[in-house]
């Protein structure tokens, strides 16, 4: 039996390690660093109808216990990815999740019907309602419980593809649109995204990023992700796929405590591309040094 092994709804994973969306592309160049077969699953760069060139400009900043990125969607656009790429995320080993993002209920609803007749090569479609980091769609819709809801039950007319919706922090009630999410048909909810933030040069009076604004990612915004994977994880039904800030295999165990089945791995990938072999071997020792499950972990925190 292996101790790693975890169920997001349908989607059996063996591993709760996921590459976050945007950290790892489509996994290639990872793939030279280590064997993906280790990983649960790979969830692929944001994807768009047409190809985008992203944001112009300076788009990453060093911050305290974390970086900002308004890299905005650079992609190489689903026809491509669907000819070059899902074959080898496929042969990867990991399970494979698209990241599907768009800038109107128009956009999302092409973007599955190009991808649901190549399903058998897919896991699970990841519906990216959260970015922070385009000037229009992605956080507007995500931000209002009823859009999201509109555009869940509408994609779920489309697939019965596993449907995991990813959600923004930047709300005032995380529980109200992780239920929009739900009510409209998801398999499961992604929790977080970026945190919105800002830097400035102080020579220049003017903000670090040429957007001006970014997504806060990294290990600061750990404490809040695992508050909002707490709080929805009393209300929801649905499983709940964890990230924000995980660099060691504890994070992954207080994710995990918390109520995420899985978790996602972004930014300390960007820092130690191979961290997911020393988080495997890690967790593989806390299994066997607690003779515990990890997927038994789900869930199991205790409230004062």
């Amino acid at each position: 039996m292996n101790a790693l092994s975890v169920n997001v709804g349908s989607v059996n994973l063996k591993s709760p390690l996921i590459l976050a969306s945007g950290t790892c592309n489509f996994g290639r160049e990872l793939s030279e660093y280590y064997d993906l077969k280790i990983l649960g699953g790979i969830s692929s760069k944001g994807l768009t109808i047409k190809p985008r060139a992203g944001n112009p400009g300076v788009r990453v900043a060093e911050c305290d216990s974390g970086m900002l990125n308004s890299v905005g969607l650079q992609n190489p656009g689903v026809d491509y990815f669907i000819e070059n790429d899902l074959d080898f995320m496929r042969d990867s080993g990991a399970a494979v999740i698209v990241n599907v993002a768009g800038h109107s209920y128009e956009d999302y609803i092409e973007m599955v019907k190009k991808l649901d007749p190549h399903k058998e090569k897919i896991d699970a479609l990841e519906i990216n309602l959260s970015c922070p980091n385009v000037k229009e769609g992605c956080m507007t819709i995500g931000s209002d419980p009823s859009a999201i809801r509109y555009i869940t039950s509408e994609l779920r007319k489309l697939t019965d593809l596993p449907i995991w919706i990813k959600l923004t922090p930047n709300v005032t009630d995380i529980k109200a649109t992780a239920l929009a999410a739900q009510a409209g048909g998801a398999d499961a909810v992604v929790l977080i995204n970026t945190l919105m933030g800002m830097r400035i040069d102080i020579r220049t009076r003017r903000p670090v990023l040429t957007n001006n604004t970014g997504g806060y990612s990294g290990p600061a915004v750990k404490p809040v992700a695992i508050r909002m994977v707490a709080e929805c994880s009393q209300v929801l039904d649905i499983p709940i796929v964890g990230c924000g800030g995980i660099a060691d295999y504890k994070d992954v165990i207080e994710f995990m405590i918390a109520g995420a089945s899985a978790v996602e791995v972004g930014t300390a990938c960007l820092v130690h591309p191979a961290l997911p072999v020393d988080l495997t071997s890690d967790l593989e020792k806390y299994c066997e040094d607690n003779n515990i499950a990890l997927k038994d972990l789900t869930g199991t925190l205790q409230r004062w």
